[in-house]
């Protein structure tokens, strides 16, 4: 949430989520940056998906070839991560239009959640020049 909110893009959460949704547990997640977060709850899979097109769905998953660097983004894509136990479900990955991933050394699993979407969003807000102006130039 704070990293949707500290780069200006949206958060979309689909229902059931693996955790816990409530104003309380927002509040403590978003900490004081809520009113800055662009958060849409759907229902489930579906309403989220007809809520999608025809923007580009790109799962970072570990069952992917493609390393996010080598991917193309467009300014529309919608990223998405599933639970850190479990990924997402069958019909979610195969629904996706891109399947990427985060190349690690073979021995280790997964990195979180939150850092994966951290660095893949960096290279795509990298690749479309879509990060949020910079609050100070500095010269050199």
């Amino acid at each position: 949430m704070r990293l949707c909110a500290c780069f200006g893009v949206g958060l979309d959460v689909i229902e059931p989520c693996g955790f816990v949704f409530d104003d309380r547990k927002l509040k403590r997640a978003a900490m004081d940056y809520a009113d800055q977060l662009d958060c849409v709850r759907h229902a489930s899979w579906d309403d989220f998906r007809a809520c999608l097109a025809p923007r580009r769905l790109v799962l970072l998953t570990t069952k992917a070839d493609l390393p996010y660097y080598r991917f193309a983004f467009q300014p529309d894509d919608v990223l998405m991560v599933g639970r850190e136990s479990a990924g997402v479900p069958d019909d979610v990955h195969n629904a996706a239009d891109a399947r990427i991933i985060i190349p690690m050394r073979p021995e280790a699993r997964s990195l979180n959640v939150a850092l994966s979407a951290g660095i893949v969003l960096a290279e795509a807000l990298r690749q479309v020049d879509g990060f949020p102006m910079c609050r100070q130039v500095i010269e050199i």
